[in-house]
């Protein structure tokens, strides 16, 4: 495929914008639907859409996926994504969209150290520099709320709690993705996991819970498991076209991209999205973790 670095660019942003867009039509389920069931509803719409665009020509590769020396890793893919998808959803219910995307910014991070634990990669001193404006920016971001001048509940802390094993189990996924990328094409994990996460969900999920979805919630129904085959089929396409370091450094902007839509939609559209409360400090601290993302991802990828 030629490159083209507008095309990468353009596809980058698009990625950025479904994932900033995310947590705000999921919250606005969830107060129509149960977190499993939307859950379950993500994987099966991304399965579906999967299976229509490129399913037919994945058949062999999913059987190989699941037969050994493969079994494994593609398990732990599996259980990583669908436990991600079910904990980032169930913090969500507690917490805002823009402190539910600042707070995920850590899976990357995370991703980065293991990769150093587990395979030896170097970890430089620009990604060193990252890790601690990312940890700066989460105190400062949050620092009303450790200095105790806003009320925090117990169920906002453990939404905060669920988010970051959130990333934990991503950080799993990702490793296991790394190893499976050796042999198999993204897109056919992609379609494992959704077909996987479907089965998996659908004891727990109550389905007819769609009857009760008015026009506008069916519709963002639609749009969060379309979030999944358009994020990630831009990304595709973006590491296609523009190089993988300049790809990452546009990603980070998701956080500041829901805060800029919570603020907007609350403003213009007379939404209540609830919003979490920032002054400059906080504002700041949003800014350094989006900046230690992008400096620990660049680091990586430079090398």
């Amino acid at each position: 495929m030629a490159r083209n670095w507008k095309l990468g660019l353009t596809f980058a942003l698009v990625t950025a914008l479904m994932w900033g867009l995310l947590p705000l039509g999921l919250k606005a389920v969830l107060a129509h639907m149960d977190a499993l069931t939307a859950t379950w509803y993500r994987f099966s719409i991304s399965a579906v859409i999967a299976l229509a665009w490129y399913g037919h020509h994945s058949g062999a590769q999913l059987r190989r996926l699941f037969t050994r020396p493969h079994l494994a890793w593609s398990v732990v893919a599996l259980l990583g994504l669908v436990g991600n998808y079910v904990l980032y959803v169930l913090g969500l219910d507690r917490v805002n969209p823009g402190a539910s995307q600042v707070l995920i910014q850590i899976a990357p991070l995370l991703l980065l150290l293991a990769s150093v634990a587990f395979f030896g990669e170097d970890f430089a001193p620009r990604q060193w520099a990252g890790l601690v404006a990312l940890a700066l920016g989460l105190g400062l971001f949050f620092h009303q709320r450790i200095s105790a001048s806003i009320v925090t509940s117990d169920s906002y802390l453990l939404g905060a709690a669920l988010l970051v094993g959130a990333a934990v189990l991503w950080t799993c996924y990702g490793l296991a993705q790394r190893q499976l990328l050796l042999d198999f094409h993204a897109r056919d994990i992609l379609l494992a996991v959704c077909l996987g996460g479907s089965v998996l969900l659908l004891p727990l999920a109550q389905p007819l819970q769609v009857m009760q979805l008015d026009t506008t919630a069916l519709l963002l129904l639609a749009f969060c498991g379309l979030n999944t085959i358009i994020a990630y089929g831009c990304f595709g396409l973006a590491m296609s076209h523009w190089e993988s370091s300049r790809v990452s450094a546009v990603l980070p902007l998701v956080p500041l991209l829901t805060l800029f839509f919570t603020w907007l939609f609350n403003r213009w559209l007379d939404t209540s999205i609830a919003a979490e409360p920032l002054d400059w400090l906080g504002a700041l601290g949003a800014l350094l973790v989006v900046a230690g993302s992008a400096l620990a991802t660049l680091g990586r990828a430079a090398r």
